[in-house]
């Protein structure tokens, strides 16, 4: 969504002959893109440990394989019970994570509905 914005206002000051500042403002906002979407990913699977003093847990997920998430403050939980409510043997957990200091960091877990598409599917969503 951000890059349409992107282009579209570089399209319109083209148009009125800018194209010096369409460069300078579009190369920016051109760059930070790939690395937002490169460091955000999502994970679903089964959990296969917990580590309650790291606070952390591993997930296999069956197109991924295993991660180790870690969970902080700022992460948000929704039908799992927070993590405390997190068990090994656990299904349809996914997680949204990114990576910062060379962990994956959960942003937000939950129990899913199943699916496994990571977001895939057949017409399913887009990257709008």
């Amino acid at each position: 969504m951000r890059m349409r914005k992107t282009v579209a206002v570089a399209a319109a000051l083209a148009a009125l002959g800018s194209t010096a500042a369409v460069a300078g403002a579009a190369q920016p906002a051109a760059q930070k893109a790939p690395t937002t979407q490169a460091a955000t990913r999502q994970y679903e699977g089964t959990i296969v440990s917990v580590n309650r003093s790291a606070r952390t847990f591993r997930l296999r997920d069956s197109e991924r394989g295993t991660v180790t998430v870690k969970v902080t403050s700022n992460t948000r939980f929704q039908r799992v019970g927070g993590f405390a409510g997190l068990r090994a043997g656990m299904t349809r957990i996914e997680a949204n994570v990114r990576r910062s200091n060379g962990a994956w960091v959960a942003t937000f877990v939950e129990r899913s509905g199943g699916g496994g598409n990571h977001g895939g599917g057949n017409g399913g969503g887009s990257d709008d």
